[in-house]
């Protein structure tokens, strides 16, 4: 297979990976929320939250750039159970611990109201293209009355339902992860080729407008990622390739996702987003065969990584077999963030 690893490395870390600045920038709405939050609820005598924390892919820093600006950061509030009771003693429902929720957030500086959803509170920042979602969880806690062990569990107000929950156990899970697949990953387990794998996979199923509610499910993709991660020292491109083949593969044999840390599945066999999903690499994998033929150039390669990813990016790359003696010496260029993202919004609409 042709040496792409240079390209691709650069496009991940230019085009998809979200800069250490914008995450900084959306964790600031995040704690500007969380204090806006606890004013709210002491405003209104509703009971003490126990604690927030991110989570999702900001946690798992698997967040990715998106051109129209769509950014969300996962903050839950946690409660004790025993708080949150009704007036008549009994437990809040889901609906009434959401509203709750946002009628603590409501505040006149902004122009669009926090609103209560299905799983979570969403706080929109519109001007600066960010929301920020607050799901709700109560935790439980059991004694053992025999050995005095204490259990602790957590549930999410979803829908009508509390329903079973661990984030923070997903968080752990996807570092861990990481830090068991990348030989490349720093001490804390911030990155690693099997990280840079899931954005790459998570950025192409993101490519394309048309494409965004009817794909899996960041969570999903993540989850099929590890279960088919195919390590190569050095050649993220291959590493990319081969990973999407195996994904395609594994969804053959079997489309359920199983869920990494419930006895659960994320999506059961016969999801349409998944079959979407597969469907879109087997039809968009096929552009890179030109990249095993012994002949293939380098405006050939970058040409076929550009209709995979739907770009115009690779193909403004220079051929480093062109490279001047200089050029060679100070190592790949740096492309800025945001110089190019992807295609342009008129083509990408396709």
């Amino acid at each position: 297979m042709k040496d792409c690893s240079e390209q691709v490395a650069g496009f991940e870390r230019s085009e998809v990976r979200m800069s250490e600045d914008d995450r900084a920038d959306i964790f600031g709405k995040a704690k500007t929320n969380r204090g806006r939050l606890k004013s709210g609820l002491d405003r209104n005598g509703s009971p003490k939250a126990i604690g927030s924390r991110t989570q999702g892919s900001y946690a798992m820093r698997t967040m990715i750039q998106h051109d129209r600006g769509d950014y969300d950061v996962d903050d839950g509030v946690y409660f004790k159970r025993d708080s949150l009771k009704n007036d008549q003693g009994e437990d809040k429902s889901p609906e009434d611990a959401r509203k709750m929720v946002s009628d603590a957030l409501q505040d006149g500086r902004f122009a669009d109201q926090p609103e209560p959803r299905n799983n979570c509170v969403r706080v929109y920042y519109k001007q600066e293209g960010y929301h920020v979602d607050v799901p709700v969880y109560r935790e439980n806690r059991t004694t053992d009355p025999f050995t005095g062990a204490e259990k602790k569990w957590f549930e999410i107000a979803a829908g009508d339902k509390w329903r079973k929950s661990d984030p923070l156990a997903n968080t752990q899970w996807f570092k861990d992860e990481n830090k068991k697949k990348s030989p490349d990953a720093t001490a804390n387990g911030n990155d690693g080729q099997f990280m840079r794998i899931v954005r790459l996979v998570k950025g192409f199923a993101r490519s394309r407008y048309g494409w965004s509610n009817k794909i899996a499910s960041g969570f999903a993709i993540s989850k099929l990622v590890c279960d088919n991660f195919a390590r190569d020292d050095g050649r993220d491109d291959r590493a990319f390739r081969q990973t999407m083949k195996n994904i395609s593969f594994a969804l053959s044999l079997s489309d359920a996702i199983r869920h990494p840390v419930l006895d659960e599945n994320i999506s059961e066999s016969g999801d349409a987003k998944t079959a979407f999903l597969k469907e879109k690499i087997d039809e968009n994998l096929k552009h890179l065969d030109v990249l095993d033929e012994a002949d293939c150039t380098h405006e050939e390669a970058m040409k076929a990584w550009d209709n995979l990813f739907f770009t115009d990016w690779f193909s403004k790359q220079p051929d480093p077999s062109k490279k001047s003696k200089v050029e060679k010496a100070s190592g790949p260029a740096v492309i800025k963030q945001g110089e190019s993202r992807y295609a342009s919004k008129e083509t990408r609409h396709a």
